[in-house]
C-alpha cells in the first residue's frame, strides 16, 4: 500500500481553521502521509507563512462533514480530546479531504506508523531504548537479598509472548518449573516479581489467572513458585481485580482462582475493577459532559457522577492502597491478578509502588515504573488506545486503562502537592503519546511485537 493512494486531494487553498480557544485562521491546508498542516498566508511581501496547525493524522478519532452549498465544514474530533473545524471551499474538495483523513487515520499496520518515518535532528535513536533495563532494577534488589534471581526463561518469548525476555523470579525455582507454571497461567503469565519492599523484605508479584477450570486442576510447580515467593513471610494475599462472581464464571470457562487447599498461606481478596467496554463507555460519558457548555453546575455535577469515571478512579486507588497496606502494615506478600493480567493488574501494581516507594515519585523513577509495569509488562497499548472518546466505530478492545492510571497519579499529586517530582504537563504528554506519537515507546501490544 502506498500513502499516495489514500490521498485524494493533497492541497487546498483558503481553508479556515477554528477550534476552542483558537482564533480563526485562514490558510493553505496540506495533507501528507502522516500529518495535516495548515499554514496561514504571509502578512506581506517576503514574510514567512505561519504554521497554524501541525496535526498527526493518527490523532484523529472521528471525522464529521457537513456540506452547505458549494462549500463544506469538516469537524475533526481528536484522540487528545481537541475538536477542530475546517471550513473548506468547494464541495468536491471537502469530500476528498474528509475521505483522505478517514483513510489515513484508519491505517492499522504498525510498520506504517509515523515513528518509523520520523527522523528528528540531533537525536540518536538508540538512546531511549535502554535507559531503564530490568537488570539495573534487579541489581537494587540483589543488594538487599539473595532470594531472587534474574531469569532468561523467556529470552525467545516462547514461555510467555506478552512478558519481556528477562524476569525476576524466586531463586529457589528453576526455569523448568517456570515453564510448567506458565502453562498453568492465562497467556503463560506465571507469577513474577513486580516490587520488593526494602523495609521488611515483602514482595508484590503479578500474573494471569490460574487455569484451574471446573475440575479444579492443580500445578505443583505453580504452588512451589508462590511458596518460594513467601520465603520468611507468614502469609500472603491474592488481590483479585475481579468480583467473586466473575471469578467463578471464569472457572467454568477454564480460568479460576487459587484454591485454599493448594495455597494454604495465601488469602484471596476480591476487589473488582472495571475494564473493557464499561470503562470505555464511562470515558465517553465523561467527555460528553465536559463538552456540553449549556449545563448548569448542578446538572454538570450530576452528569459527572453518572459517568462513573471518578468511581473508577476511587476503586483503583483504594485497591492500590489495599495492596500497599498489605505489604507495609501486614508485612505480607501480595500477588495481583485479574483475568489476563495485562490491564487492571498493572494498574494496581504501578499505583501501589507509587504509593510505597519515594523513588517512583521522581521523574526518572516514574519513567522506570512506566517502562517496567506498563510497557515491558505487556499492556496492549495498540488495541486499548486504538480509539479515544469520539470514535463512531464499534468498540472492539478499546479501554482507557492507561488514562485511568494517569488520572489516579494526578489525584495523588493533588492530594499530596509536594510528593511528585513531575506535574500535569508530563501526564498530558504521556496521554497524548499513548494514543498518537512521533515515537515508538507505546507501539504494539508487548515487547515481542516491538
Amino acid at each position: 500500500m502506498e500513502f499516495a493512494e489514500l490521498i485524494k486531494t493533497s492541497r487546498v487553498e483558503s481553508v479556515v481553521l477554528a477550534g476552542a480557544g483558537l482564533p480563526p485562521a485562514r490558510g493553505t491546508l496540506c495533507i501528507t502521509s502522516h500529518h495535516l498542516l495548515l499554514s496561514s498566508r504571509p502578512g506581506g511581501a517576503g514574510a514567512a507563512a505561519t504554521v497554524e496547525l501541525w496535526l498527526l493524522i493518527r490523532n484523529v478519532d472521528a471525522v464529521e462533514k457537513r456540506l452547505c452549498g458549494s462549500s463544506g465544514t469538516i469537524t475533526l474530533r481528536c484522540k487528545d480530546l481537541r475538536v477542530l473545524q475546517l471550513e473548506i471551499p468547494g464541495m468536491e474538495e471537502c469530500l476528498n479531504v474528509a475521505s483522505s483523513i478517514e483513510a489515513l487515520s484508519s491505517v492499522d499496520s504498525l510498520m506504517m506508523m509515523y515513528p518509523f518515518f520520523y527522523r528528528p535532528q540531533g537525536l540518536r535513536l538508540e538512546d531511549g531504548w535502554h535507559l531503564f533495563p530490568l537488570e539495573r532494577f534487579f541489581q537494587c534488589i540483589a543488594a538487599q537479598t539473595n532470594q531472587w534471581r534474574l531469569s532468561a526463561v523467556n529470552k525467545d518469548f516462547s514461555t510467555c509472548p506478552t512478558y519481556p525476555p528477562a524476569l525476576i523470579v524466586p531463586a529457589a525455582v528453576d526455569d523448568g518449573a517456570l515453564r510448567k507454571a506458565a502453562r498453568f497461567r492465562h497467556g503463560g503469565r506465571f507469577p513474577v516479581l513486580s516490587y520488593y519492599h526494602r523495609k521488611n523484605g515483602t514482595v508484590m508479584l503479578r500474573s494471569g489467572q490460574p487455569l484451574t477450570g471446573p475440575n479444579r486442576k492443580r500445578c505443583p510447580e505453580d504452588e512451589l513458585l508462590l511458596a518460594a515467593a513467601l520465603a520468611q513471610a507468614a502469609r500472603g494475599f491474592v488481590v483479585d481485580t475481579r468480583s467473586l462472581q466473575a471469578a467463578k464464571q471464569a472457572r467454568m470457562g477454564g480460568g479460576g482462582t487459587e484454591p485454599k487447599s493448594a495455597y494454604p498461606r495465601w488469602k484471596r481478596l476480591h476487589r473488582p475493577l472495571e475494564r473493557g467496554r464499561p470503562l470505555q463507555e464511562s470515558f465517553v460519558r465523561l467527555v460528553d459532559a465536559c463538552n456540553d457548555a449549556s449545563l448548569s453546575m448542578d446538572r454538570w455535577l450530576s452528569r459527572l457522577e453518572s459517568s462513573r469515571w471518578l468511581s473508577h478512579v476511587k476503586a483503583a486507588l483504594s485497591t492500590a492502597c489495599l495492596a500497599a497496606q498489605c505489604l507495609e502494615r501486614e508485612e505480607a506478600c501480595v500477588l495481583v491478578h485479574g483475568a489476563e493480567g495485562t490491564d487492571t493488574t498493572l494498574l494496581v501494581t504501578a499505583l501501589a509502588q507509587l504509593i510505597l516507594d519515594p523513588s517512583c515519585r521522581t521523574l526518572a523513577g516514574f519513567q522506570g515504573l512506566l517502562e517496567r509495569e506498563w510497557i515491558q509488562a505487556g499492556h496492549p497499548f495498540h488495541v486499548r488506545c486504538a480509539r479515544s472518546a469520539y470514535s463512531h466505530a464499534r468498540l472492539k478492545q478499546e479501554a482507557p486503562l492507561f488514562l485511568l492510571f494517569l488520572d489516579c497519579v494526578w489525584q495523588l499529586g493533588r492530594q499530596f502537592p509536594r510528593s511528585l517530582e513531575f506535574g500535569e504537563r508530563l501526564l498530558l504528554a504521556l496521554f497524548d503519546s499513548a494514543y498518537a506519537s512521533s515515537y515508538g515507546t507505546f507501539l504494539g501490544n508487548n515487547e515481542k511485537e516491538r
